[in-house]
């Protein structure tokens, strides 16, 4: 509920100053954001990508590797554990 409520007041200009004070670390006012601002802003960010744009328009996209890798092989290999 509350992420939708968020969402219905985020334009694209705000959606962009959020990014822009994450990024730096400040409003555009210069002002330092909290940490409380900084994960309001992510969480309205990541919303936002989630509802309006494409999966690789995303913040964070990774597009997958047209090959594995690792090897074909798929026999299970035991775990060594360091001694400290």
């Amino acid at each position: 509920m509350y992420i939708e409520k968020m969402l219905e007041a985020v334009t694209p200009d705000i959606y962009e100053k959020f990014k822009t004070a994450v990024e730096i670390g400040k409003w555009p006012d210069g002002n330092p954001l909290s940490a409380e601002q900084k994960e309001i802003c992510l969480q309205a960010i990541i919303a936002y990508d989630a509802k309006y744009l494409a999966e690789d328009q995303r913040i964070g996209y990774v597009p997958p590797k047209e090959s594995p890798c690792d090897s074909s092989e798929e026999q299970e290999k035991p775990l060594k554990w360091a001694d400290d």
